[in-house]
């Protein structure tokens, strides 16, 4: 179980940093514009970072099956 642990830490950090990413980068350039462009650029990354975080659930679900070396299989 300490070895699942360790192994779900890369993905969760990962995630964290990209999704941190996201909304500190688009924050910066939605304070910038103005109109159309400030709620465009604020569904981007909303949509990003739910993406990040759903494949980081699904990641994590595989390393807790036993599936760490998912490329072995293709």
């Amino acid at each position: 179980m300490d070895s699942h642990r360790n192994k779900m830490t890369a993905p969760i950090i990962i995630t964290i940093i990209v999704v941190l990413y996201y909304v500190v980068y688009f924050g910066f350039l939605i304070a910038l514009l103005d109109g159309i462009w400030k709620y465009l650029l604020g569904i981007i990354p909303i949509i990003f970072s739910g993406v990040m975080v759903k494949v980081c659930i699904e990641r994590i679900n595989e390393i807790k099956k036993g599936e760490e070396d998912d490329i072995s299989k293709y």
